[in-house]
């Protein structure tokens, strides 16, 4: 059955995504659905919100980098000059310019939330935190330690937050690769909580 979330059919962008993506990515995409909406009912977040915004969150991650480059530089917040030098980036800004310009998305808490996705940043609304976390958490990740994520991601939001961040720092750091201003600002935002 067709659910209408802000003005977005899910079976029409289920349908998209099925074009779009890959079987992997697909089946990657409900899992990161399915996981924000436990989240946001764990959380009293707007689980509407939560559940599209998992499913559209790469909907552009396979199409090709110069495209991505292209619309990611048009978004809701373009791509810094930081995040341009990182591909691997790409695809979340790309994103939330898509669900805005061609599925006609307007809820800014959703755009934000498919932008910000892999980089983070302070200030993040609770959707955006939750589609960060459902993100590493979803059914279909199995690294190392995905267990103690998921426990935590339901037991605190924003101490999830600050340990899905530092483990994504640390790893960007091992690779010798650039970190984002936004990630750096996510990372001090969420210490000084915690402080």
């Amino acid at each position: 059955m067709a659910v209408d979330i802000c003005g977005a059919d899910t079976e029409e962008i289920k349908d998209i995504l099925k074009i779009r993506l890959s079987k992997k990515r697909y089946t990657h995409s409900l899992n990161v659905a399915a996981a924000a909406d436990k989240l946001a009912e764990k959380f009293g977040a707007d689980r509407g919100k939560c559940y599209l915004a998992g499913l559209i969150h790469d909907i552009c991650k396979e199409i090709p980098p110069e495209e991505q480059l292209k619309m990611g530089r048009e978004c809701i917040v373009p791509l810094s000059p930081v995040e341009e030098k990182i591909p691997a980036l790409y695809h979340a800004a790309a994103g939330s310019w898509y669900c805005e310009h061609v599925l006609h998305i307007a809820d800014e808490d959703i755009l934000m939330a498919v932008r910000f996705h892999t980089a983070a940043r302070a200030g993040m609304s609770k959707t955006e935190e939750i589609i960060y976390l459902a993100d590493l958490i979803s059914e279909d990740r199995s690294y190392k330690d995905v267990g103690k994520m998921r426990k935590l991601a339901f037991e605190n939001l924003q101490k999830a937050m600050l340990e899905a961040i530092s483990f994504s720092v640390s790893d960007v750091i091992a690779k010798g690769s650039l970190i984002p201003e936004s990630t750096t600002q996510a990372y001090n935002h969420y210490a000084e909580i915690f402080r």
